[in-house]
């Protein structure tokens, strides 16, 4: 029934799309809640609903470092903080993490088994550079667990919603093939192998440790071999394992050709967006691309970009099934999205490359509310490596959103603010 509901409000909402009531700016709050001269993010791509407040509201996860120049090295840890939202945002420091960048920080996820008090985070080992994840409890001030591989270090790529598991992925092959999502000097073990068959997405039980992989790359390229031959030549990698609410599929995309140096433009890219069950079966390769950073709304179906389009993607009909507003309401339909927890309010976070901002775009899938927010700043960190992307993520009631932006004039610093909806757009108007 909830499907239904909130499919009937999509088509409800798509068909006054263009009559949309657009609020000012002026009618979102804005807080900045870190300061410098340090840098303060949370990070953002790769894991669905990665909600930055624990489960009473009361704390925020972030990281802290003292540069943003440059990728971290294997002996650059940034500081794991606790932000304290009943008490001024008082900072406390907790721990450190090696493993972490600065686009998608160190992959929090609040455990959802307990998620007042523990969260998961990347590191990695600073004499054998292999990565781990690492669960942190708040009540005892200290980790709880360690979820490390001799043989096969991977890293958080995605927690399950429902609690128990989490996706995890190769970091150094990702620093190797993906710079910006990768963690810098790591220990890899696929090094001159395209498509290892000891390597791909892993699923981790975080009740009891138990590491097993999911599907190969050697798999992948099976796949994606009947229609693109040339993956022979290209060394695979992954980008965003996304569970859904239900915790029955994990999409993701397999994607070769961005930085290697067996390609240097010989190819066309590989941009494969694939789905799978969590007990490894009912692997199926999409057959359209829906692009930007997909999110997932209930069941089966995804929030993507396609054709300038914010689409509703039903992957196990394998076709667009509906459209978020229009080109009017979403200038960048590729741009970050979020949908929050209670799946009404949708966010599209866009960069604007000529004011050098971000700006947010909310909007209420009920009937069509839409809200603009006003810029933040992004400096010269428009792309690349470092550039600072809009990044929204909800609180857990739906309320607001955390984001980051650039403070100051002559050398800014990345900072934290949250927006929060006004009080009289909470409620949907029917």
């Amino acid at each position: 029934m909830q499907l239904i509901r909130h499919l009937f409000r999509e088509t409800l909402a798509t068909a006054v799309a263009i009559a949309a009531s657009v609020s000012a700016s002026a009618e979102l709050k804005v807080e900045q809640i870190t300061q410098g001269p340090n840098q303060h993010f949370f990070g953002y791509i790769g894991h669905v609903q990665n909600i930055p407040w624990n489960g009473d509201d009361r704390y925020i996860v972030a990281l802290r470092s003292t540069f943003q120049d440059h990728l971290p090295g294997k002996g650059e840890p940034a500081d794991v903080l606790l932000i304290d939202t009943k008490n001024n945002y008082e900072i406390e420091v907790v721990d450190q993490s090696l493993g972490w960048n600065p686009q998608q920080g160190t992959m929090f996820y609040w455990n959802p088994d307990f998620p007042d008090t523990q969260f998961f985070f990347n590191d990695r080992d600073p004499e054998t550079g292999k990565i781990f994840t690492a669960l942190y409890d708040i009540a005892k001030r200290k980790r709880v667990k360690e979820f490390r591989s001799r043989s096969y270090p991977v890293g958080n790529s995605g927690v399950k919603q429902t609690g128990g598991a989490f996706a995890a992925i190769n970091y150094a092959r990702m620093a190797r093939l993906r710079p910006v999502t990768g963690y810098k000097d790591a220990h890899d073990w696929t090094i001159g192998v395209n498509h290892p068959k000891d390597d791909g997405i892993f699923i981790v039980d975080s009740r009891t440790g138990k590491q097993s992989l999911l599907v190969s790359f050697e798999q992948m390229a099976a796949e994606i071999r009947k229609t693109e031959p040339h993956i022979d030549e290209l060394e695979l990698f992954i980008n965003h394992t996304l569970w859904n609410r239900d915790g029955d599929r994990i999409f993701f995309f397999a994607r070769a050709g961005w930085r290697s140096s067996r390609n240097k433009g010989k190819h066309p890219r590989i941009n494969a967006p694939f789905v799978i069950k969590p007990d490894g079966t009912g692997l199926k390769r999409l057959k359209h691309f829906f692009g930007g950073h997909p999110e997932w709304d209930y069941g089966h179906r995804m929030i993507g970009a396609m054709d300038t389009r914010q689409v509703i993607y039903d992957v196990n009909r394998d076709l667009v099934v509906g459209q978020i507003g229009d080109s009017a309401i979403f200038p960048d339909p590729e741009g970050d999205i979020a949908l929050s927890p209670q799946g009404d309010w949708f966010v599209n976070g866009h960069k604007d490359k000529n004011q050098k901002k971000n700006f947010y775009n909310f909007y209420r899938r009920s009937d069509g509310k839409l809200i603009r927010s006003q810029g933040f700043d992004i400096g010269k960190w428009i792309s690349g490596d470092l550039r600072q992307d809009p990044s929204p993520a909800w609180n857990r009631s739906g309320t607001k959103i955390l984001v980051p932006g650039l403070v100051g004039d002559t050398n800014p610093t990345r900072q934290l603010f949250i927006i929060n909806l006004p009080e009289n757009s909470l409620q949907s108007k029917r």
